[in-house]
C-alpha cells in the first residue's frame, strides 16, 4: 500500500519509506491511499491481541511485508495487556500502562522499533523527536542499544514530571536527551525545522519518532479493538471513547479503527485549558493560543501536529467534525476528577481523570464509556499524592530510574545549537 503527502498528493511513498522518512516535503503527514475494511468484526475480535493485530497491521500495511514479518514484529512489540477495568455503572478505563516504561506510547514505540530494524536499508539513522513526557520513555526504551541508531530527544526544561524525566533521560548509550529552554511545541518547531533542512536530513539519516511517523499510529490503532474485543456485543454497540488530547495521535488511531470497521458510535476529545482543537470545533476558527503549562502536561500542546490527519480522514469518510464530542478541563476540576474516582475505587491520574470527566458529562443513557487510561499514576506522583493526600508506590521501572542521575544536557531554543548536538551525536 502506498501513502501519501497529505500537503503535497503527488508524493506518495512505501510504508518502508515513510517509517524511514518520518516526513514527507514541506513537513507532510504521511497518509494511507486506502482504508481497509473489515467485514466480520466479530470473528476479527474473538482473536487473541497478537493475533488480530497482525491483521489489522498486515492490511494496513499490505503486500510490502509479507504476514509473517509482521506477526513478528508485533509479537516482539506487544509483550503486554490492555485490559479494561471497571469503574462505575457503564463506564470502564482501558489501562495502556502497562508496558516497560508504564505508558500509551509503549504499543507505538516498540512497534515503529522493531518496523525500523526490519526495513532500515543499513545506514546509520538519528532518530530526533520532541515529548512532553511519555514518548521520551517509549522511544528511549524501545530503542536502546539498537545498532546504528542514534536517538535524540527534546524536551521542554521543568515542564514534565521529574519521575517522567528519569525514565528516559538516565540511561545513555545511543540515547541522547536535550532540555530544551521552552515549552512543548517550541520543541515540536525545532523538530520540524530540522526535518525542512535537506542537508542535515541527509547527513545524518534523519527520522523522527513522534506521532508523525505512520508506524506509531497504526500501531495505537490495534487497542481500540482490543478494549472492544473485551466487552459484550451490545456493549460495542453503544461505545463512546474519550481520549485525552494534546498532539491528537490517540484520537487519530482511534478514528482510524472506527474507518476500519470497528463500530464505535462516537468519540470525545478531551484537553486540558490548552484548548485549540475545542474551540476549533466551535467556531470553526484554527487560534492556538501560548501554551499554559499544567497538571496535565503530555497535553500542553497548542499546535497539535495529528489534527491534519483527521480532517484528513474525516475528509474521506464524510464525517462531520461535529460529530466529535469535545471538551476542555482546568487543573482544579481535573485534581476533583482523580478524587472522585479514587473514592469510587479507581486510582487515575490527571490524564485519565480529564478523559473520565468529559466522559461522564457527555454519555447518555444506554451508551457503554470507556475513557483511555495513558500513564501510570506513579508517573504523576507528586500530583497524584498532593490530590488524594497519599504516597504512591512506585513500581519496579520507576522505582529504578528514580535512584540514577540525569544525563541530560540544557540547550536554548536555537536551530543551530541543536544541529551542533546533531551533528556531534552520529560522529
Amino acid at each position: 500500500m502506498k501513502l501519501y503527502n497529505i500537503k503535497e498528493n503527488d508524493q506518495q511513498v512505501s510504508f518502508a519509506q515513510a517509517v524511514r522518512q518520518g516526513l514527507g516535503r514541506n513537513q507532510g503527514l504521511f497518509f494511507p491511499s486506502e482504508l481497509p475494511s473489515f467485514e466480520d468484526v466479530d470473528a476479527l475480535l474473538a482473536e487473541d491481541f497478537v493475533t488480530r493485530s497482525t491483521k489489522i497491521l498486515s492490511a494496513l500495511i499490505g503486500d510490502e511485508l509479507s504476514e509473517e514479518t509482521v506477526n513478528a514484529i508485533v509479537d516482539a512489540a506487544f509483550q503486554f495487556p490492555a485490559p479494561i477495568k471497571p469503574v462505575t455503572g457503564n463506564i470502564y478505563a482501558l489501562e495502556l500502562f502497562h508496558g516497560p516504561t508504564l505508558a500509551f506510547k509503549d504499543f507505538g514505540g516498540r512497534f515503529m522499533a522493531q518496523s525500523l530494524a526490519v526495513v532500515s536499508d543499513g545506514g546509520k539513522i538519528t532518530i530526533l523527536t520532541a515529548t512532553s513526557g511519555d514518548t521520551g520513555a517509549a522511544v528511549a526504551h524501545a530503542f536502546y542499544g539498537m545498532e546504528d541508531i542514534n536517538v535524540v530527544i527534546l524536551y521542554p526544561k521543568g515542564k514534565i514530571s521529574p519521575l517522567q524525566e528519569k525514565l528516559f533521560c538516565t540511561l545513555g548509550n545511543n540515547i541522547h536527551t536535550v532540555a530544551i529552554d521552552g515549552d512543548f511545541d517550541a520543541c515540536q518547531a525545532l523538530v520540524k525545522q530540522a526535518f525542512d533542512d535537506p542537508k542535515l536530513r541527509g547527513d545524518i539519516g534523519l527520522n523522527s519518532a513522534n506521532s508523525i511517523n505512520i508506524s506509531r499510529l497504526m500501531a495505537q490503532v490495534c487497542y481500540y479493538f482490543e478494549a472492544a474485543a473485551q466487552m459484550s456485543k451490545e456493549q460495542r454497540n453503544n461505545l463512546v471513547i474519550s481520549v485525552p488530547s494534546g498532539n491528537f495521535g490517540n484520537l487519530t488511531a482511534g478514528l482510524l479503527a472506527k474507518a476500519l470497521g470497528l463500530p464505535i458510535k462516537r468519540f470525545i476529545a478531551a484537553t486540558n485549558v490548552n484548548d485549540t482543537v475545542p474551540r476549533y470545533l466551535d467556531s470553526g476558527n484554527w487560534e492556538p493560543k501560548p501554551t499554559i503549562a499544567t497538571t496535565s502536561n503530555a497535553m500542553d500542546v497548542s499546535q497539535p501536529n495529528n489534527w491534519p490527519r483527521i480532517e484528513e480522514l474525516c475528509r474521506i469518510k464524510e464525517w462531520g467534525l461535529e460529530t466529535l464530542g469535545k471538551g476542555a478541563v482546568t487543573d482544579e476540576q481535573s485534581a476533583q476528577s482523580v478524587q472522585v474516582l479514587f473514592d469510587m475505587g479507581y486510582l487515575c491520574e490527571p490524564h485519565g481523570a480529564i478523559a473520565y470527566r468529559v466522559l461522564d458529562e457527555q454519555l447518555k443513557e444506554g451508551e457503554t464509556g470507556l475513557f483511555l487510561c495513558t500513564a501510570h499514576p506513579a508517573k504523576f506522583k507528586e500530583v497524584v499524592d498532593d490530590i488524594l493526600d497519599s504516597n504512591i508506590d512506585l513500581p519496579g521501572p520507576l522505582a529504578k530510574h528514580a535512584a540514577m542521575d540525569l544525563l541530560s544536557e540544557d540547550l536554548a531554543n536555537d536551530f543551530e545549537l541543536l544541529k551542533e548536538v546533531l551533528y556531534r551525536v552520529q560522529g
